[in-house]
């Protein structure tokens, strides 16, 4: 593989992740648990194996993920994301890391679909909920069934990891299965295409920029194509990046800021961004976070006299909608001007 990418003077390495086994016994639950402990100390990232979901069935979603990003952009454009980032986004629409992107956004094109709610739900006026933007059933046949089922299973291996999680913090086992943690969970399958774009860190070019994630954790499956870097030490000058490799059949899995929020800053939420290398480059992103009403506060176990909040309480879906307002471009930038 190629590592001749480089930050600054040194070219990325690649770094060595836990491997977490989900189909371990009950019996054997707490060698996943400490291997996730580890990881989520160490860097926040880490692969989930044997997690349910079938590798055909995960070509499948690929292979329809191909065929909506090979639609000519005119078609694209007629499913352009809605108020609630349901549907598609331009290549330069989401702007991660403005700092050192100074000239232009990310050099990828996606596509989110939430939790599907019909329009008159009471449940749709909520900020993450709604109807989702579909393709024509005869523009893509089949693709809406796929999605929704990779969006079904994907939410039952996320809640198998947040219930690691729990045990890693001291929690009870089913502290996230509640109601009001992802018993109405905000989840989001977002559809990323990177389409060749040699990226130039030094020139702030990148597939996507430098960023930590938002929510709870996210599944991250990817193609063969190696582009994901991650930095452990987000204050260290130079901040030092090591490629993350693709593994077939398994999630890349990492941890948000609202868990890290969440934890009192004892798990961590890692930066990591995408650098291309000329090749086309797909993943799959599937972002989960609490119900919209959870109030996100510091766990009982990450507090102490010694070690009191960092953070105030705060709503899940307030905190979410500041942050996609905060990276995504104005909708209003693609009406047509008024002749």
């Amino acid at each position: 593989m190629d590592n001749g990418i480089t930050n600054g003077a040194e070219a990325a390495t690649v770094s060595a992740l836990n491997c977490i086994d989900l189909s371990l016994s009950s019996s054997d639950i707490y060698q996943s648990v400490s291997l996730l402990k580890q990881a989520c100390l160490d860097c926040g990232f880490f692969y989930v194996v044997n997690h349910g979901i079938s590798e055909q069935f995960m070509d499948q979603v690929f292979a329809q993920s191909r065929r909506l990003f090979s639609l000519p952009l005119s078609e694209k454009m007629k499913l352009l994301r809605n108020k609630k980032n349901r549907g598609y986004t331009p290549v330069l629409d989401e702007h991660l890391d403005p700092e050192n992107q100074v000239h232009v956004g990310d050099f990828k094109e996606g596509y989110y679909i939430g939790v599907e709610v019909p329009e008159d739900d009471p449940q749709a006026e909520k900020p993450f909920y709604g109807p989702n933007v579909w393709p024509a059933l005869d523009l893509l046949p089949g693709w809406r069934d796929t999605m929704e089922e990779f969006h079904r299973q994907a939410l039952e291996v996320a809640k198998a990891v947040a219930r690691l999680i729990a045990l890693a913090l001291d929690l009870d086992v089913h502290f996230f299965d509640t109601q009001e943690m992802l018993g109405e969970a905000i989840a989001t399958l977002r559809l990323l295409h990177y389409d060749g774009q040699i990226s130039d860190p030094a020139n702030g070019i990148f597939g996507a920029g430098a960023h930590s994630d938002f929510g709870l954790i996210t599944l991250l499956a990817t193609d063969e194509v190696v582009g994901l870097q991650i930095c452990k030490d987000k204050d260290a000058k130079p901040q030092v990046w090591e490629y993350v490799s693709p593994k077939k059949g398994a999630f890349i899995v990492n941890l948000g800021d609202m868990l890290e929020r969440w934890s009192n800053c004892i798990f961590k939420s890692t930066l990591h961004r995408v650098v291309g290398n000329g090749q086309d480059r797909y993943s799959i992103a599937y972002f989960v976070e609490p119900s919209h009403d959870c109030l996100v506060e510091c766990l009982p176990t990450c507090k102490s006299e010694e070690n009191p909040p960092k953070f105030p309480p705060i709503l899940c879906h307030t905190y979410l909608s500041q942050r996609y307002h905060d990276t995504h471009a104005d909708l209003n930038v693609y009406k047509e001007p008024k002749k």
